[in-house]
């Protein structure tokens, strides 16, 4: 333990010069370049979560209402990488704090032309006042609660704009068991990875969030992800109003 606090305390040491950019303002334009960034990483993360997000997103069609028309959220929708796997004629709103997404999400709009998009809302989780209350059949997250900076506020607003039995999905990475080396690398590099990854955070226990806010049913899976270690542990599942 006391290993891990004094290699934490040498990572926070060497992002003070970010720390400085983020109180002057500076860090901002990062956030014109992390889409870029993000949409890079979307393409090789989808490519090794592909099963992951097939098997998720196949329950979909359990919540489509009796008119046939599937109305779709995507809180923090970032590129669009899910669209590929949401239903034909299913009515798309999406939302995302940063607006410089929307460039790459109209690409991904273009190709994923089996789905109606409703509109894009510039808007953080937290704060969905655009999207009236029970106006959704499903509410989706991916790799979005590591990075909000209220996660109880989020699954509060995404049961707000869901109808009474609609389903919040989400696919997230969370903190590793603590006895292993997964947890220390975590923790030892979250300073760090906090800045490259646009306010990230590796050592969230998103699970316990999602278990108490309040669903009346929880189907939820802890997996080991085919990717980079320090994001390798994963939730997957949905909650249902």
């Amino acid at each position: 333990m006391l290993l891990m606090h004094l290699c934490t305390l040498v990572f926070q040491i060497l992002t003070l010069p970010l720390q400085l950019a983020e109180l002057v303002g500076l860090y901002s334009l990062y956030k014109r370049v992390f889409p870029f960034l993000f949409y890079s990483f979307t393409v090789n993360y989808n490519s090794k979560m592909n099963e992951h997000k097939r098997e998720l997103f196949r329950a979909l069609d359990k919540f489509r209402p009796s008119n046939g028309t599937l109305r779709i959220l995507e809180i923090g929708c970032g590129s669009g990488a899910n669209f590929e796997h949401y239903p034909t004629g299913c009515k798309v709103i999406c939302t995302d704090p940063n607006p410089h997404f929307e460039n790459y999400l109209q690409k991904s709009m273009e190709k994923n032309d089996h789905l109606v998009y409703d509109k894009f809302v510039v808007a953080t989780g937290e704060d969905l006042h655009a999207v009236p209350d029970d106006s959704v059949d499903v509410a989706v997250v991916t790799l979005v609660l590591c990075s909000v900076r209220d996660t109880g506020r989020v699954l509060k607003e995404a049961k707000r704009v869901l109808r009474p039995g609609g389903a919040f999905f989400f696919m997230e990475h969370v903190t590793a068991d603590p006895s292993s080396w997964i947890f220390f690398g975590q923790h030892v590099l979250q300073p760090l990875w906090y800045y490259f990854g646009d306010g990230c955070e590796v050592t969230r226990p998103t699970w316990e969030h999602i278990e108490n806010a309040g669903f009346s049913q929880v189907n939820l899976r802890h997996i080991q992800a085919p990717i980079t270690f320090i994001i390798k542990p994963h939730i997957v599942g949905y909650a249902v109003k």
